[in-house]
Formats: structure tokens, sequence, C-alpha cells
């Protein structure tokens, strides 16, 4: 089943200096409670929340503070909830409670919020038997819908693969058909928070993010060259041979000098593509010379090792000159690298193995360094050791 999400106002995401602190801290196996075992709750869609016990200090200091988004999830963060709910917010339709609830998580631990239910917004989580209100909160984003979420079966602290965890190790986003709450792996079972109470089911669904993806495109690039430094390199020897002229009169010699190199072309991004799938890139390629850059036509390369295109670029020079009698003269081929760092934005397009795609707006920057200019150098003429005694 293919996730509905609700979009509205986009938050910033965390810094990654607060990923530590997220792992400090895991919930005790617990003596379930039987009382609380596949219990069906008492739920309606216009019953109060403020009912969940509000977080005491003892646990708040207890548990892990912050949190990230994980690496492996892409487009998937907990966004710090301000009032509004972020673009992209993941939501499920309780069809038990008939209204829409919202994934969220309190200091890593995950749970439900249901807008303008509460006299102060919270995350209603299950803790230690109990189901307690925290704030601030959460909320899990799924960033212009990118990812492909989907609820997989779950039972008895087994998870699917690519399950989407909170930012401590051993929950997950789960439900059940009375609503969201967590997967605890260590104690085994879901655990849904409802009024002052933990529930416990040993049968359950978890989030999942799908990495059945065929193929990855970066298109509708524009680049921002306004205002970017060009940097030019030291001229670069790429290629050196002598003409000689053994005659007793003066003659042109004539010498062909080449050079094969990579070229790499790097277009960084915000979001990160997927591993070990075909990518590729529609856009102008940038040339940057010694004083201005210009966008050349359109032409679609495919990506190696994230979004890297690495070609071999042929360098050849001919050149001619007067070379005296009994002399030699060195002749080199000299190369000026131009360098820059051009912003720009794009749209990331994501097609999976069933056909289904998906897009998002992403930002990053070119970097790109151009054998941009080849130049020949004639040195002074010497001459040739031993040479034949002229008439």
């Amino acid at each position: 089943m293919k996730l509905s999400v609700l979009l509205m106002l986009a938050l910033p995401a965390l810094s990654s200096a607060d990923l530590n602190s997220c792992n400090k801290y895991q919930e005790p196996v617990l003596l379930l409670d039987p009382n609380l075992e596949e219990r069906v709750p008492d739920i309606t869609a216009n019953e109060t929340t403020d009912q969940a016990l509000p977080t005491p200090v003892e646990i708040d200091t207890t548990l892990a503070r912050f949190s990230l988004s994980n690496s492996d999830q892409t487009n998937l963060e907990w966004k710090v909830f301000d009032g509004s709910l972020p673009d992209g917010a993941v939501s499920i339709y309780n069809g038990y409670a008939k209204r829409i609830d919202y994934v969220c998580q309190y200091n890593c631990i995950a749970g439900f919020y249901n807008p303008g239910r509460d006299s102060t917004p919270s995350c209603r989580y299950p803790y230690g038997r109990k189901a307690y209100g925290g704030s601030p909160f959460e909320i899990l984003v799924n960033k212009n819908n990118f990812e492909f979420l989907e609820w997989k079966k779950g039972s008895k602290g087994s998870v699917p693969e690519n399950s989407v965890s909170t930012c401590s190790t051993g929950y997950y986003v789960g439900k059940n058909k009375y609503g969201l709450g967590k997967v605890d792996v260590r104690n085994k079972v879901f655990f849904l928070p409802w009024k002052r109470s933990e529930y416990w089911y040993r049968y359950y669904q978890v989030l999942t993010f799908s990495k059945d993806i065929y193929s990855e495109d970066i298109s509708d690039v524009k680049y921002k060259t306004d205002g970017v430094k060009i940097i030019t390199s030291p001229p670069e020897t790429m290629s050196k041979a002598p003409i000689t002229n053994y005659q007793c009169l003066s003659a042109l010699q004539r010498a062909t000098l080449s050079k094969k190199i990579q070229v790499a072309q790097r277009w960084d991004t915000s979001s990160s593509t997927t591993a070990g799938i075909k990518t590729t890139i529609t856009a102008g390629m940038p040339n940057i010379g010694s004083v201005n850059i210009e966008i050349g036509a359109e032409t679609t390369l495919q990506l190696s090792k994230g979004t890297t295109y690495t070609e071999s670029k042929d360098f050849i020079v001919s050149v001619s000159h007067d070379v005296p009698p009994n002399h030699s003269c060195g002749v080199s081929m000299v190369g000026y690298k131009y360098e820059a760092d051009i912003p720009y934005t794009a749209r990331l397009t994501r097609t999976y193995d069933n056909g289904d795609t998906t897009w998002t707006s992403i930002s990053g920057t070119y970097k790109g360094v151009q054998m941009g200019e080849v130049r020949t150098v004639v040195d002074r003429c010497e001459p040739v050791p031993d040479p034949t005694p002229c008439p």
C-alpha cells in the first residue's frame, strides 16, 4: 500500500552534530503487562487526546534529545515541529478512529501527532507501560514525496528490509489497525500509545522505503554563472619532443605532439543519488575559459561514482620551425587548466522497477577542471653534439 502524505510548509533539518546524542539510550527489556496485550483501545475521532500523561522530568532527562535523518533514507528527514506541518509530512488515515494521524517522534521514540486535538501540540508516544505527550517533537517528512513508502508486515520484533527507524537504534515506525506507534525490536512487540496506557501487540506493520530503483535522471539544469571565480592553474607541460636538423642548411622542421588525459566533471547535489543504478544527466556542459564561462548545447551523459562524468580527451598539436643547420630544438605542448565551482538547480527523477516515477527539486555545485587552452612552445635551439662536418 502506497502511503499518502499531506503537503504543507517546509522546515529546516537538524545539524549532524546532534546525531551522537541520539543513540545513548535504549529502553530496557520490559515485563509486559498482560492486561494491555492485544487490547482494543477505546478510540473515537472526537475524543480529546489530552488524557495522555505529560512527560516527567526524570524521563525527559533520560531519553535521547536530538535526532537526524538516516543517510540511507535520502529524502526522509525528521524535522522539528514549529506549529505548522512541514511539506511532505508523512501521515496515515486512521480508519479505526476516522482521522488523519502524522508520524512523529519524541526523543527518538515513535508515536503520532493529531492536529488541533491538544491544548499544546505534542507527540503521543509509548514508554514504560504508559502513554505520554512530549514537546518539542519532530515530524517525519518525505521531501516532495520522493521516496516510495510502503507499510509491510512484521511480527514479534521483526522488521522488513529498509524499515524507517527513529534516531535510536532498535525503534522503528509502526502501526496496526488502531493507529501509529513504535516497533521495539528488543521487547519484540509493537507499542501503541493511547490515553495513559501503552498497549502492545505481537503483529503489526512497519513503514519501509523502496530500494527497487531502476534509474535516476538529473534534468532541467540551470547554472548560476554570475560572480563565479575562475581559477587558472600554472601552465602544465603535457608532451615534449625534439626537432633536429642535421643538414648544413637551415630547414623547416615539423613535429606533432599528442596527449590523452582524463577529464572529470562532477555535479555535487544536496540530495544523494542511489549507488549502483543507472544515473544520467541531461544538461548543457559548462565550457570554462580564462575569463568567462559558456554553457554548451544540451546533451545526455551517463554518470558514474555518484554524479561524476569522466571522459578521455585527445589533444594534438603540430608545429613547424626553421631550425639552423646541425641544431636541435625542444618543442613542448603546454596546457592551461581552468577550474570553477558553479551553483546549479535541477530536477532529480527516479524510476522504480515497477514503472512508477517520482521527482524532487535539487540544488548543488558543478565542479569542473578543464584543459581550456593548449599552446606550443619552442625552446632555444642548441648545436647537436659531434655533427658531421659540412663541406
